[in-house]
């Protein structure tokens, strides 16, 4: 009889097994897997929750083997007493094992009571469930950057649940253009941004505000994107009103834009629909960043440019008719232009930039005035002619100083005399304050280093190697606020003596 019903149940295992697999598209052998735990399970209650019981299921015949553990060892663990045996005990039932190793002996089947059975029914459904999830995880952890079609299933608090088919997703409210609404049975589109796992399960996020999304649309749309003859570089939105992407092509026979721009904007315009209307503007990338801001400012035209490499920082000259077009409404063509370029950006008319070069202009030539004791309109001259520090014309030849207008031989002696006394002077008062306050002598003998500069680097504080490695190249050469500004140095030559100084951070002092 109990033959017959353990025949029963094994049939029955594998019936379930491939039926559960097929119909989940499970790995058959993951069903097994959590056959035989549930088993396990039920096998519990009959011999013992703290006996070491284990279940194996054959998967091509069905049958099962059900057998207890005893691990080997030295000295029984109270807490684990039913699960162990002694060495010298083991060797009477096995005389060549040896310790943790296990006696394995051979239980009878067991008969599934209704409760029993229930169990084991409750536990596969659950493993299965863990299956599915996990498999889906896997498939969908991988789509991650993706765009992802499905249907709205229900909103909850302004959030949008999608079925897609196998799985469910999330579109928070967040995440929705502003002023569009979906409802139930509404197809929607939308990019993967992130895929979850814990222990609550995996979710899948959607996203219809994430640049990627208009980048991915592109990708659609235009067969030279998706072929990878033009490549999207940039991508900057604003979601819903005003979006910017850039493109780049290697092939001179393709105009980039274009080819986004479809045939009488069919192209473009399909991504706008998808958008709810959202305008975008298409602009080509360029490796020199000058050339590239000037096309991600368009419409506005750029009269001038002044790149700040060491700060990320630019300063855009605009005719005075077109700073609101530059600007953009709230500013959200200069926002929009910054994130793509990844520029900090600063708008000037062309008035308050004659404004502020006639100011510098007056600040150098007084400078120039003063350090020299010469009269205003000598110092014009010299920064008109490009002379804007003491150093600048102190190192100049007399015949160069002589060509400047309205000079003759004896002013530009004199000028010329009168810088170099005054870097001689400054050269002895920073050797002064050099002997003073730095005492490091690898600070001093650093590659690049000289007195003016270890001066300037003393006024601050800076006396040590550590000191100077500490800073960052922008805090020495900062044109507002860098301590060593005044020198005019090459920020390469700054940044290679401050990882020169940093060189000793890496020595294993041990």
């Amino acid at each position: 009889m109990v033959k017959k019903k353990y025949n029963v149940i094994r049939e029955e295992m594998l019936q379930v097994a491939n039926t559960v697999a097929q119909e989940k598209n499970i790995d058959q052998d993951s069903v097994f897997l959590a056959m035989e735990q549930a088993l396990e399970k039920s096998a519990r209650v009959k011999y013992g929750q703290e006996i070491d019981i284990r279940i194996s299921i054959d998967r091509s015949t069905g049958d099962i083997k059900l057998n207890s553990y005893l691990e080997v060892v030295n000295q029984i663990d109270t807490d684990f007493k039913s699960r162990q045996i002694l060495l010298e005990d083991a060797k009477k039932i096995n005389s060549k094992i040896n310790l943790g190793e296990f006696i394995i002996k051979e239980l009878p089947p067991i008969e599934l009571g209704r409760v029993a059975a229930q169990n084991a029914k409750g536990v596969i459904i659950q493993k299965v469930r863990e299956a599915d999830k996990s498999k889906q995880y896997e498939e969908y952890k991988d789509k991650v950057g993706e765009i992802a079609v499905g249907i709205v299933k229900r909103v909850e608090f302004g959030n949008l649940i999608i079925d897609l088919g196998k799985s469910e997703a999330i579109i928070k409210r967040e995440e929705l253009i502003p002023r569009e609404t979906f409802k139930n049975g509404d197809r929607v589109r939308a990019y993967i941004y992130d895929v979850k796992n814990d222990v609550k399960g995996y979710q899948v996020f959607l996203s219809r505000t994430h640049p990627q999304f208009l980048s991915k649309l592109f990708h659609q749309e235009v067969p030279e994107i998706y072929e990878g003859v033009i490549i999207v570089k940039s991508v900057a939105r604003d979601p819903g009103s005003r979006a910017k992407i850039s493109v780049f092509t290697d092939d001179s026979t393709i105009d980039p834009v274009g080819a986004c721009v479809g045939m009488r904007g069919s192209r473009v315009q399909a991504v706008v629909n998808e958008l709810q209307g959202e305008k975008i503007d298409i602009v080509t990338w360029s490796e020199n960043q000058a050339t590239f801001l000037a096309n991600a400012l368009a419409p506005a035209e750029v009269s001038k440019i002044f790149l700040y490499e060491e700060k990320n920082k630019v300063e855009v000259v605009i005719p005075d008719e077109q700073l609101s077009l530059a600007i953009g409404r709230k500013g959200q063509n200069v926002k929009l232009a910054s994130n793509l370029t990844n520029l900090e950006i600063d708008i000037l008319t062309e008035e308050e930039e004659s404004e502020r070069r006639q100011q510098e202009f007056k600040e150098k030539s007084i400078l120039i005035s003063e350090l020299l004791d010469v009269e205003d309109v000598i110092a014009q001259l010299l920064v008109t002619d490009g002379y804007t520090t003491v150093d600048s014309i102190a190192s100049e030849t007399l015949e160069n100083i002589e060509k400047i207008e309205g000079f003759d031989n004896d002013l530009a002696t004199e000028i010329l005399d009168r810088a170099k006394n005054y870097i001689k002077d400054q050269e002895e008062e920073n050797k002064k304050i050099v002997n003073d306050n730095i005492k490091d002598e690898n600070l001093k003998n650093l590659d690049g280093m000289n007195t003016n500069i270890l001066a300037e680097l003393a006024k601050s504080n800076i006396v040590t190697l550590d000191n100077f490695a500490d800073l960052a190249t922008f805090e020495l050469i900062d044109k507002e606020e860098g301590i060593l500004r005044k020198l005019d140095l090459d920020e390469e030559m700054v940044n290679k003596m401050i990882m020169k100084a940093r060189e000793n951070w890496f020595v294993d002092k041990d």
